[in-house]
């Protein structure tokens, strides 16, 4: 096909539109070897200069990557199915715990916050050009640096994943590979595949990510890495001070690595975040109020490294201009006010879930669920599991969601679950499963 395939055009963006077309037709297919620059030069009449330039132009457009000695490939083409369209829509009289929401039993009342933000706005109302609300600056830094967090640069985004697909798109062009928790928040790993970056999955027990995984991500050019911090989405794992050290080290030796670190567990999670900020040159620590405060509250407070936050407000400029300052205030309020308990919330949450974990122990299923609102069980198969549980009443969501290679497992979210649901539950997922692998998480 390539040999009959005419680069024409004079210019790098004619050339590059033209390969395009052809890839969007269908007419070079994905993982289609294209001839090296010279060659192309040769066949469009053009300088090896501007073929290099419509090769660039294809690559940051995600099209082609180029994979060293194998040369350069048309991309495989987006999955049309995101993993977050993949779930169990659960029939009437069906108890769904497959959704990954808070219990809104535990969220702070808005009421008091929002009418404090609108009195503020009626005050002083926010227009063009305004900067973020110092308040709530003030009050993020001081709760990061309490937490070890470097905080001398902050910034606001609308949520965790803004800031990630910002921060992605600042430093990254399509092709880099990102080291991505695995299992991993399907979100995540949804947008390193729309991005056109390369997932390098790192398995993980309860302290987080292996650090022989994330050697070997680093080892095989991960030019990023997710890491989250506690409550990990869907294991929930919570990485500890000795991991933490271990997984420093690795990243102090690879300086030029962006780390991102993820802590949405803020404010509902009562263990420590034990950060990894700083370790190399490039970095940022995103603290989400989502989980605390209610998913509708798309709020995140950014620290990182000066260059870091610059590309990222630059790029938030260039989009949405700021986030929502009626939003700031009230989170403000929130935060000054100390609406959430975090260690009654917490141990709301680590009755539900410690409380089944134990259950499914007590009659042979393994599960995992150190922190957050999840808990995650690995099976034989998933498909069946669900099956068999959804006859009995219960929906969860398949692990295949948040799997890239690890082994089967359904997550339940168990931040609704009532104690007096736990051992029927279990009762009918020990029913309802095969034997379960034990040990790591893959």
């Amino acid at each position: 096909m390539l040999e009959t395939y005419p680069f024409t055009g004079r210019t790098a963006s004619e050339i590059a539109a033209g390969v395009e077309l052809a890839v969007s037709e269908g007419r070079l297919p994905p993982g289609a070897v294209l001839p090296p620059v010279r060659e192309v030069a040769e066949r469009a009449g053009v300088s090896p200069g501007t073929a290099a330039a419509a090769y660039r132009l294809l690559r940051e457009r995600g099209v082609v990557e180029t994979a060293g000695r194998r040369g350069t490939r048309v991309r495989p083409r987006p999955a049309s199915t995101f993993r977050e369209e993949i779930r169990i829509e659960a029939p009437p009289g069906v108890r769904d715990l497959s959704k990954g929401n808070p219990d809104p039993s535990l969220l702070p009342p808005l009421r008091e916050a929002l009418a404090a933000a609108a009195r503020a706005h009626e005050e002083s109302p926010a227009m063009y050009g305004t900067g973020d609300d110092e308040e709530l600056i003030a009050l993020a830094g001081a709760r990061l640096r309490a937490d070890g967090i470097p905080a001398e640069a902050l910034a606001i985004t609308s949520g965790t994943l803004d800031a990630v697909e910002r921060v992605l798109t600042a430093h990254l062009r399509p092709g880099d590979a990102v080291a991505v928790e695995d299992p991993g928040w399907t979100a995540l790993l949804d947008l390193v595949a729309v991005l056109g970056l390369r997932p390098v999955p790192m398995r993980l027990d309860e302290e987080g990510p292996l650090p022989d995984e994330l050697a070997r991500a680093l080892q095989a050019g991960a030019r990023a890495v997710v890491i989250t911090l506690r409550a990990q989405n869907p294991t929930g794992a919570c990485l500890s001070a000795a991991r933490a050290r271990e997984l420093r080290a690795l990243l102090a030796a690879s300086p030029e690595v962006l780390l991102i670190e993820d802590d949405h567990g803020s404010g509902f999670v009562d263990l420590p975040p034990y950060s990894l900020a700083g370790a190399t040159a490039r970095w940022v620590h995103t603290r989400s109020t989502a989980k605390a405060f209610g998913p509708d509250l798309r709020l995140a407070l950014i620290a990182g490294d000066p260059v870091t936050l610059d590309r990222l407000r630059g790029r938030q400029r260039l989009a949405a201009g700021w986030v929502s300052h009626l939003l700031q205030r009230a989170v403000a309020h929130l935060w000054r006010t100390d609406a959430v308990d975090t260690a009654a919330v917490a141990a709301a949450y680590g009755l539900r879930r410690n409380g089944l974990v134990a259950a499914l122990a007590a009659r042979g299923v393994t599960a995992y669920g150190r922190s957050g609102l999840n808990v995650w069980i690995p099976v034989a198969d998933e498909t069946t599991a669900i099956t068999r549980l959804l006859a009995r009443g219960w929906a969860c969501a398949p692990g295949a969601r948040n799997r890239i290679g690890s082994p089967p497992a359904l997550r339940l979210t168990v931040s609704t679950l009532t104690q007096e649901e736990i051992e029927p539950l279990a009762d009918d997922l020990a029913a309802a499963l095969r034997p379960a692998p034990t040990g790591r998480y893959g």
